[in-house]
C-alpha cells in the first residue's frame, strides 16, 4: 500500500513518463478520442462470464488481511509512532531521518527472528470472517519488505527462517476455503531488501542482468504459489509502479499469459501491469488491463457512470491509512460500523465489492476494535445480507434515503436517512413495467403499506411509490426495505397543462 512520502519520490523517479502517474483515481476516466495499435494490451475480455467472475460479482463483502513482520513494531518503535515521524505500519522499514532509530533497516530486517505468533489461529480468523458475512478474502503472502509467509524455495527470507516454521499461507487458504470463503493472494512485486530489485529502469548490462534475475525470481514465486495453493481464485498485486517493472511490459504480458494458462479462471486486478506506452490499469485505448478495476483504494466512486461497466472492488481501512497492525488507535478517527455499512451499500449499489482490512498483531490476534466491528457487521449482515450478497445495481434515480440494490424482481432500499414523516418515497420512471407492489423491512415480517403517489410535476419523468414505515418501528442502524416489483395497477394520470 502506498504512503504519500514514498509515492511522491516514486513519481519523481518515474519522470511522469507513463502519462498516468497514480494507481488510483477520483473521477470518471476519459477514453482517447482515437484508438491506437497496442501490442501489449488486455489478455482477457472485459466482463468475463465464467463461474469465477460471476462469483466475484456476487461477493458484496470481503476481508483484506495485512500481516507480516511489520506487525511486531505495530506502527511504532521505542515510543515513536507514525504520528511522530515514523512511516505507516507496513511501510515502517522505510523510516529514515533524525528521529529514526540507529541502524533501523538492519533492525527491521532481523525481526523475522522474533516472528512466532503463538495466538495465530487461521480457523478462528476464517470463522470470524464468515460470521461477518465476507464471501472472499485477500491475504498478504509477501509485502514490500520481501518476507514470505510461505516456505518459498526461491528465498531464505521466509517463514521457515522464523521461529514459527509453518506455512502460514497454507493455514489461511485451507481455513477460509473450508468455511466457503474464496481466497485471493496479495503479492508485492517490489522488494526493498532484494539486491536484484531496481526502482529505475535498468540501463547498463549489469543492471539488466540483475533485474532479469529479479523478474525470473518473481515469476518463480508466483508459479510456486499457484502450485502450492491451487484452490485460490486470484491475485491482488501491489508494488508495480516503479519504472523497472513498467518498462518490463513484454515480460509482464507473457507472465500474465503463463499464470492464466497454469490456472484457468484466475482473476487478476488491473494493477498488475501496463502496456508498451506505460499506461497502467487501462491501456492507451482506455481498455482495462485485467479483470476488474483495482484502483479504488480508500476511496469510492460517486456515480455508476464512472465505472464504464467494469467490475471493481474497494479496499478500505478502519483507521485513516492503517493497513498493518497499529497498537494505538487513540487520537485518530476510526471508521465506525455505521460508516462502513454506508460504504458497503454504496459499493454494492454501484456493482462493486467492499473489502474491509484487518491488521493482526505480532501474535496473530486481531485488534480489539476490529473484533468489535466484525461482530457488529456480522449482526447486521445476518438480517440484511440478502441485500448485499448477489445483489446488483438498480437502474433507478438516486435516493436521498440511502442505496438501492436489486435481484430479479426484488428491490432493496438500505435506509440510512430515515424520513421524519416515515414515508420512503421511491422514484420510478413513468414508463416502467415493474414498480413496487409490496414491501417489508428485513427482519420484520409485517407487510408495509405501498401507495402510488403521482405528484404531477410538469416535465417530471418519474412517478412515485410511497412505502409507509410504521411510526413505532425502532432501529439504531440502517435498515433495509425489501420490495417486490410487479406491473403497475394503472398508468400515470395525464392532466391538461396550461398553455404558456
Amino acid at each position: 500500500m502506498n504512503v504519500l512520502k514514498y509515492s511522491m519520490l516514486t513519481l519523481l523517479g518515474m519522470g511522469l513518463a507513463s502519462g498516468q502517474v497514480s494507481a488510483q483515481w477520483t473521477g470518471p476516466k476519459q477514453k482517447p478520442a482515437e484508438r491506437k495499435e497496442v501490442k501489449f494490451g488486455p489478455i482477457t475480455p472485459k466482463n468475463r462470464t465464467d463461474a469465477n467472475m460471476e462469483a466475484f460479482r456476487n461477493y458484496g463483502l470481503g476481508q483484506f488481511i495485512h500481516w507480516g513482520l511489520y506487525a511486531i513494531p505495530g506502527n511504532e518503535w521505542e515510543g515513536v509512532s507514525a504520528r511522530k515521524g515514523a512511516a505507516a505500519s507496513e511501510w515502517i522499514r522505510t523510516w529514515s531521518g533524525p528521529n529514526a532509530p540507529k541502524n533501523w533497516k538492519e533492525t527491521y530486517d532481523n525481526l523475522y527472528k522474533q516472528f512466532d505468533p503463538k495466538s495465530f489461529d487461521a480457523k478462528a480468523w476464517a470463522k470470524q470472517a464468515k460470521d461477518m458475512g465476507a464471501k472472499y478474502m485477500i491475504f498478504t503472502t509477501k509485502h514490500h519488505d520481501g518476507f514470505a509467509l510461505w516456505p518459498t524455495q526461491y528465498s531464505e527470507y521466509d517463514v521457515m527462517a522464523s521461529p514459527y516454521k509453518k506455512d502460514i499461507v497454507k493455514e489461511v487458504v485451507d481455513a477460509y476455503t473450508a468455511e466457503g470463503i474464496d481466497v485471493y493472494l496479495y503479492f508485492s512485486v517490489l522488494e526493498w531488501n532484494n539486491p536484484d530489485y531496481l526502482t529505475k529502469a535498468p540501463v547498463t548490462a549489469e543492471e539488466k542482468a540483475k533485474y532479469n534475475k529479479f523478474l525470473q525470481y518473481t515469476k518463480n514465486q508466483l508459479m510456486e504459489l499457484l502450485t502450492n495453493y491451487p484452490q485460490i481464485k486470484g491475485f491482488w498485486f501491489d508494488g508495480t509502479w516503479d519504472q523497472s517493472w513498467v518498462q518490463s511490459y513484454e515480460f509482464t504480458y507473457n507472465l500474465e499469459k503463463e499464470l492464466r494458462e497454469k490456472h484457468p479462471g484466475l482473476i487478476i486486478g488491473s494493477r498488475f501491469r501496463n502496456d508498451e506506452f506505460g499506461k497502467r490499469h487501462f491501456d492507451s485505448n482506455g481498455d482495462i488491463l485485467g479483470d476488474y478495476e483495482q484502483g479504488w483504494e480508500r476511496k469510492l466512486p460517486q456515480a455508476y457512470e464512472w465505472l464504464d461497466g467494469n467490475d471493481w472492488d474497494a479496499v478500505m481501512t478502519i483507521p485513516p491509512n492503517g493497513w498493518g497492525y497499529m497498537k494505538d488507535w487513540s487520537g485518530l478517527y476510526t471508521k465506525t460500523t455505521d460508516d462502513l455499512l454506508d460504504m458497503l451499500m454504496q459499493s454494492v449499489s454501484l456493482n462493486g465489492n467492499f473489502v474491509l482490512n484487518f491488521g493482526p498483531d505480532g501474535q496473530g490476534k486481531m485488534h480489539p476494535g476490529e473484533d468489535k466491528i466484525a461482530k457488529e457487521l456480522g449482526a447486521w449482515m445476518k438480517v440484511n445480507g440478502e441485500a448485499v450478497h448477489g445483489a446488483r445495481h438498480a437502474d433507478l434515480p438516486v435516493s436521498k434515503l440511502g442505496y438501492y440494490t436489486a435481484k430479479g424482481n426484488t428491490l432493496y432500499l438500505s435506509v440510512f436517512n430515515r424520513p421524519v414523516n416515515n414515508i420512503a418515497r421511491i422514484a420510478v420512471p413513468k414508463n416502467s413495467k415493474r414498480v413496487p407492489i409490496s414491501a417489508q423491512i428485513l427482519g420484520n415480517k409485517a407487510q408495509l403499506k405501498v401507495v402510488h403517489s403521482d405528484i404531477g410535476l410538469d416535465l417530471d419523468k418519474n412517478t412515485y411509490y410511497d412505502v409507509i414505515i410504521p411510526k413505532g418501528y425502532k432501529s439504531d442502524r440502517a435498515f433495509v426495505i425489501k420490495m417486490e416489483l410487479g406491473e403497475p395497477s394503472k398508468a400515470t394520470d395525464k392532466l391538461m397543462d396550461a398553455k404558456m
